[in-house]
């Protein structure tokens, strides 16, 4: 299985995860890991399965990760497995209601993702995924790498 996992970062969370995620999909020689820029690489021939993840902020990814997703030629995922995922503050450990009130309504940044993958041809082959940070800035909340791992594995069947 030859796999992509690209992600942007702001505090390194989100490496972390994407990281962990790779290791887990299968041996290095199948799965290439980068950072996103604004302009996508070509989508090499044979890809089977692209994961993609931003930190959420202001309730959506960064604008890195959205012009990323923007910039993939239509119709060129088309036969390819995506999979999405971001990192967040859990809403019940946002301390304002008016906080809590906006993640509500706004959400958080894996779902705007995925919906560009899928209007790119992407077959989305698992809801969105959201791993939990402790503060704005993090650290990761114990136990959100092996649940990314576990996540990971999943997509691929095992």
């Amino acid at each position: 299985m030859k796999a992509w996992v690209i992600y942007d970062s702001v505090y390194g969370n989100t490496e972390k995860i994407a990281l962990a995620i790779a290791a887990a999909l299968g041996s290095p020689e199948d799965i290439t890991v980068f950072r996103a820029t604004s302009q996508p690489p070509a989508i090499p021939a044979g890809l089977d399965l692209l994961v993609v993840g931003s930190p959420t902020r202001q309730f959506r990814q960064t604008d890195v990760l959205r012009d990323f997703v923007k910039n993939i030629p239509d119709g060129s995922l088309k036969g390819i497995r995506v999979a999405v995922f971001d990192t967040r503050i859990a809403l019940g450990d946002i301390d304002s209601s008016v906080g809590r009130f906006f993640v509500g309504r706004f959400g958080y940044a894996a779902k705007p993702i995925a919906d560009g993958l899928k209007k790119k041809g992407g077959d989305l082959t698992a809801p969105p995924e959201g791993f939990l940070v402790a503060g704005t800035e993090g650290p990761l909340k114990d136990g959100e790498l092996q649940r990314a791992a576990v996540w990971a594995r999943q997509l691929v069947g095992g």
